[in-house]
């Protein structure tokens, strides 16, 4: 528990069980007092309702903060801030490790200053899997996980060292070896507890699961009903110190279903559904709550897989309460008796078990969803919410390519829009490539390969594929990177792995892999071919991110679907086909084979799954998964509570963030004479500010790696190198795609230096900003920092001297994240933006914070032209909360708590 709680309301209560007596916090005493109604609360409430509770302690959580939560009204939650006691953290690798360098930077600067390094320690639980590290360099080969997973463990030695030493110096902290599954995967299957249990005072509390993450799909765990979504790494270190994390109040969407899935639809079609409604309807910082009679026609991995993906419908949340289809899963997937009993009567004590019995709960608003209208469908090119039907695609992609550059997001020579290339191998054979080819067919992510049904549903599509004598193009790129080792499992116990392999389809390692990027290069003659013919090629992917860049540099249209539908593309070879009509290819006999003879039924799917899934499969696959294979065994680790930084490093570093770091708080600071940095437009993610990716040698992080005597061969990716601040800065807004109106005529991380006006590298310009002692500000459109939760999109951002970042609005977590460390969240006021304004980008600009700075204060900012005329705007400060503006006034959240612990421990 964060915080031992003082109970000042009385509200402990025994639960007998047949495992003997235990107690809960019951919120049904606090209606006693008067203090609302938890029957009518959204099921989500509840649960922070029971933290805030939980977590009394008379000092960060008060009495007056259980009162507020517990009086939620849910037409009109109030805007005061309220403190959220997760129950644990959840990291995977790529935003993991930051952390915990930043915790063994965090003893290094207590240390200096005279304090106990040791009172730098998880007071939370924490779990970290290692799931982000693993590439597809070696495919179509029974050998390739076995290359590929020796290719991890040898690019990443010094970060997985570095993991062995935290998992040994701190307390609380788990690490679940490379190799084993994807993270929300892993949680669902395996971490996740929906009810948890601890002593207090002498007895054993039993209370809701809850959780913060350091990735933006941490929200998959709400399909079991835990509370859980993503925040920043620095945000998450904040609560693993002890800190609770503070919220406004949310809104809570209610979205009834109704209906079932008709024939031929997957889960994949539903969340590309529900994720363009929810998107179009606007739930960005609300969290969405899923109930109706429709649900018991949702499996339990189909719930998980829409909760997967609320960060792109852009909710907080998207949350289905414990119900009997719970309890089954947990069930399946291993879970003790003795642990669903327990689960089943809290639940039902505590009022957060659904049934038809039950009423409503009340909501902001409502809409409706019936199931039986989802078609099957793929999201794409750029954008998860960007829905197409199958029969579509072909119309809408000779519509992309002939619409203007703006709109398709990538150039195309108009005279050469029947482009094809001849893609020539090694052995002589050829094969042609066009516009809309598919070069990269990847069944990966958590989003999907939770998910028995699609999977089931992908091998069924390759065995009857095969049968049919049809291949797959040697130009295309397959892989199948599972979620967990019980996919390959039940894949194989059901005779489908061969079918799967026989297209290509062999097993890459377990990790996101191509969802996140980490796609592996493209076979030489591909590229030659793509680069010759000047080609838009396609990757169709089971993920769900598809943001310009992020598969691969080379791939400039990018489609997420299903997974028995990534199985049909790669059969097809193009997205220029219209699948629902037009034949996927001919047989051995020549007779044209569509993709509804491949399809198969419900009913084919689910006596697969009858046949294969049982629970001692999922207690094999993860007993002792702790515990890791030889190689990671092999990995020496030092002693000690203090980590031996290696200045030759180029992975782990000791960061700047804490140097020269005062006791005292500082004022807050006013912003003088500011240049503009970096000006975008609207949608620009944490995909384009962040550094993600390969890295290129010629790239100020490529020209740092090869000072440092690393070869090109070696540079790994920007995530894998996390841990080094000087690579992760140098890579920070260097996306190949971003596009800086300060820079026109470029594409890629450039800026114009003011006053000298020469274009240059945003690293470099920054660099010369710092030296000239200027500090620098970004400007943006809508959605800024939309994607995955990136703490380096907000860390590299405070490195390059970048004090405020005005928006026209934010993306929940990034926004959070930039508090988090010290930088200024700022929106301009209702219709203004840079154009309105007419800014040119070559101004100076002012602003002032008042010391007694309230949240979302009204401040206006100045700016002088380069004809000394002055002007001046409105903007809202969007520090949210009192605590974020101490935050702010401390220089960050890890500034503030390490003030606070330097402070206790002195």
């Amino acid at each position: 528990m964060t915080n031992a709680s003082k109970d000042s309301f009385h509200t402990l209560t025994p639960l007998s069980t047949s495992e003997g007596e235990f107690h809960f916090f019951n919120l049904r005493r606090l209606a006693e007092e008067g203090l609302g109604d938890p029957d009518r609360l959204p099921y989500s409430i509840k649960i922070l309702v029971e933290s805030v509770l939980r977590g009394e302690n008379g000092h960060e959580i008060t009495r007056e903060d259980v009162a507020r939560i517990a009086a939620y009204n849910p037409a009109s939650p109030g805007s005061e801030e309220i403190p959220f006691s997760p129950a644990r953290v959840l990291l995977q690798d790529f935003t993991g490790v930051p952390a915990v360098v930043d915790l063994a930077a965090m003893r290094e600067a207590m240390t200096r200053a005279g304090g106990d390094p040791k009172r730098i320690n998880p007071l939370v639980p924490v779990d970290l899997v290692i799931d982000h590290s693993v590439q597809v360099d070696a495919f179509r080969d029974p050998s390739a996980i076995i290359f590929n997973q020796n290719k991890e463990m040898e690019r990443n030695q010094e970060r997985y060292r570095f993991l062995r030493w935290g998992q040994k110096a701190f307390d609380n902290f788990g690490v679940v070896p490379p190799g084993s599954g994807i993270v929300h995967q892993v949680n669902l299957e395996y971490l996740a507890n929906v009810v948890r249990q601890e002593s207090f005072g002498g007895r054993e509390i039993l209370f809701s699961d809850s959780l913060v993450g350091t990735d933006s799909h941490t929200t998959m765990i709400n399909g079991l009903g835990v509370l859980g979504w993503g925040v920043g790494g620095i945000e998450a270190e904040a609560v693993m110190l002890g800190q609770p994390y503070y919220m406004t109040p949310p809104k809570v969407v209610g979205m009834r279903f109704t209906g079932k899935l008709p024939e031929g639809a997957t889960a994949t079609d539903l969340v590309l559904a529900v994720t363009q409604v929810l998107r179009a309807h606007g739930v960005v910082g609300r969290f969405v709550e899923f109930f109706g009679p429709g649900l018991k026609n949702l499996s339990l991995p189909d719930r998980a897989t829409l909760a997967n993906m609320a960060p792109e419908y852009g909710a907080t949340v998207g949350f289905f309460p414990v119900d009997d289809e719970t309890l089954r899963y947990l069930a399946l997937s291993g879970r003790s008796k003795a642990q669903i009993e327990r689960i089943e009567a809290y639940a039902k004590a505590q009022g957060l078990f659904a049934s038809d019995d039950r009423p409503e709960p009340q909501y902001f608003e409502t809409l409706d969803f019936d199931l039986s209208t989802v078609e099957p469908s793929l999201a794409g090119p750029k954008r998860p919410q960007d829905r197409i039907a199958l029969s579509r695609l072909q119309r809408d992609w000779a519509a992309l390519l002939e619409a203007p550059v703006a709109e398709r997001g990538f150039a195309l020579e108009k005279d050469r829009l029947q482009n094809e290339a001849k893609v020539v191998w090694e052995d002589g054979r050829e094969e042609t490539l066009r516009h809309g080819s598919v070069v990269i067919a990847a069944i990966t992510s958590c989003t999907n390969t939770s998910n028995p049904s699609v999977m089931i549903a992908a091998g069924l599509v390759a065995k009857k594929a095969v049968e049919r004598g049809l291949t797959v193009a040697r130009y295309v790129k397959t892989s199948l990177a599972p979620g967990s080792k019980v996919v390959t499992e039940y894949l194989q116990r059901s005779g489908l792995m061969p079918y799967l392999e026989t297209l290509g389809f062999h097993l890459v390692g377990y990790g996101c892999t191509t969802c996140i990027g980490n796609s592996g290069p493209l076979p030489a003659p591909v590229s030659n071919a793509i680069e010759e013919g000047k080609l838009v090629v396609a990757s169709v992917l089971s993920g769900n991110r598809n943001f310009e860049g992020r598969v691969h540099q080379r791939v400039k249209a990018n489609f997420l679907a299903s997974p028995p539908l990534v199985v049909a593309y790669a059969l097809a070879g193009t997205v220029d086909i219209d699948l629902s009509s037009q034949p996927i290819g001919k047989d051995e006999r020549n007779r044209e084979v569509t993709l509804a003879e491949l399809w198969p039924s419900r009913e084919e799917i689910e006596a697969v799954i009858g046949e294969t899934l049982r629970p001692e499969l999922f207690r094999e696959q993860y007993e002792g998964i702790e515990s890791g294979d030889t190689q990671w065994n092999a990995i020496e680790v030092a002693d000690g509570d203090l980590y031996p930084w290696d200045a030759r490093s180029t992975y782990i570093k000791l960061p700047p963030f804490f140097e020269n770091l005062s006791p005292d708080v500082p004022p807050l600071p006013t912003i003088e004479n500011a240049r503009l940095l970096v000006a975008v437009s609207d949608s620009t993610t944490t995909d384009h500010i962040s550094p993600a990716g390969a890295i290129k040698a010629d790239t100020p992080a490529g020209k740092y790696l090869i000072e440092k005597g690393i070869f090109e061969s070696d540079f790994n990716s920007y995530g894998s190198r996390r841990g080094n601040d000087e690579v992760m800065t140098r890579g920070t807004f260097a996306n190949i795609r971003l596009k800086n109106r300060l820079a026109p005529g470029t594409e890629g991380g450039f800026t114009t230096h003011f006053p000298t006006g020469e274009v240059a590298s945003i690293f470099e310009a920054a660099r010369r900003y710092r030296s000239e002692h200027t500090p620098t500000l970004v400007i943006a459109g809508k959605d800024y920092g939309m994607g995955s939760s990136r703490d380096w999109a907000a860390k590299g951002t405070y490195l390059l001297g970048i004090k405020a970042v005005i928006a026209q609005s934010f993306e929940r977590i990034h926004r959070s994240n930039l508090v988090g460390m010290g930088v200024l969240p700022l929106t301009f006021e209702d219709g203004q933006s840079f154009e309105s304004l007419g800014l040119k980008g070559d101004e100076h600009f002012r602003l002032e914070c008042p010391d007694d700075l309230k949240p979302g204060q009204s401040l206006t900012v100045e700016v002088t032209d380069s004809d000394g005329n002055l002007k001046r705007f409105r903007v809202l400060c969007r520090l949210d909360t009192k605590v974020e503006i101490e935050y702010y006034r401390n220089g960050g959240i890890l500034h503030t708590v390490l003030r606070r612990l330097l402070a206790e421990s002195l």
